[in-house]
């Protein structure tokens, strides 16, 4: 497997220690299993909830992100709809949340893992084999 940077890994939503294996069981288009969570990296058998609760700290991500998201809405809506009435907002921002909920409940996690715990990147060879 070729070096992944950290970048990538977290948009291609891999594990932090090796790179290589996936956080989630399924893809963004199983819609009824978005959120499954491997519990430990099935390449180097890191366990991802680092402590209980450890994932709590991702709704601020989220919380974050759902900011932005409501802003970008907000300021669109004003600009393509010439400032419609109030019900447009609420509809276009409850549209967008639902439309990308699954997203931002992956990449709040996702980040959460790379930033916050504490995990240092170590080739699978040396996680197998001990090293490092």
């Amino acid at each position: 497997m070729q070096n992944v940077s950290k970048s990538q890994a977290m948009i291609q939503g891999k594990c932090p220690r090796c790179r290589e294996g996936d956080v989630f069981e399924h893809s963004l288009l199983k819609v009824n299993k978005f959120n499954v969570m491997h519990k430990h990296c099935p390449s180097c058998g890191l366990r991802y909830e680092r402590e209980p609760g450890f994932f709590f700290g991702a709704m601020y991500i989220s919380y974050a992100f759902s900011v932005a998201l409501f802003i970008a809405c907000g300021l669109a809506t004003y600009v393509i709809g010439n400032n419609p009435e109030a019900w447009v907002y609420v509809v276009v921002v409850l549209v967008a949340v639902f439309l990308t909920f699954p997203i931002s409940y992956r990449y709040s996690r996702i980040l959460m893992i790379h930033l916050f715990s504490g995990v240092k990147y170590k080739s699978i060879s040396d996680v197998t084999s001990g090293n490092g």
